[in-house]
C-alpha cells in the first residue's frame, strides 16, 4: 500500500504506536538496547541492524514505496546532536 501524501507527522504516529504496542516488548532486548529499528507503517514489518540505512534498505527491498519510521531500540532518539540520547524506561 503506497501513501506518498502520508505526512512526516503520520508516519511518526503510526512507527510510534506500531513500536509501543506490538514490537518494543519483542525487540527490547539485552542484545537489541542501542541497535536500529525501521518499520513499515502499513504493514508492521520491521527490520534490525546497527545502520538506520542498512534496516532500511532491506524493507525497501520487499516494498519499494514503504513509508518507513526509524528508533534506536531502548532510547529516546536515533542520533544525538551536541547531546546525549536517554534511555528509556525499562
Amino acid at each position: 500500500m503506497s501513501h506518498p501524501t502520508l505526512s512526516s507527522q503520520e508516519v511518526a504516529r503510526r512507527g510510534k504506536e506500531l513500536y509501543q504496542r506490538s514490537i518494543r516488548a519483542k525487540v527490547e532486548t539485552q542484545e537489541n538496547i542501542g541497535k536500529i529499528i525501521s518499520i513499515n507503517v502499513d504493514t508492521g514489518d520491521y527490520e534490525i541492524g546497527d545502520d538506520l540505512v542498512e534496516t532500511s534498505l532491506r524493507l525497501r527491498s520487499k516494498q519499494a514505496d514503504a513509508a518507513l519510521w526509524g528508533e534506536r531500540i531502548g532510547f529516546d532518539a536515533v542520533y544525538a546532536v551536541d547531546g546525549t540520547l536517554l534511555r528509556t524506561a525499562q
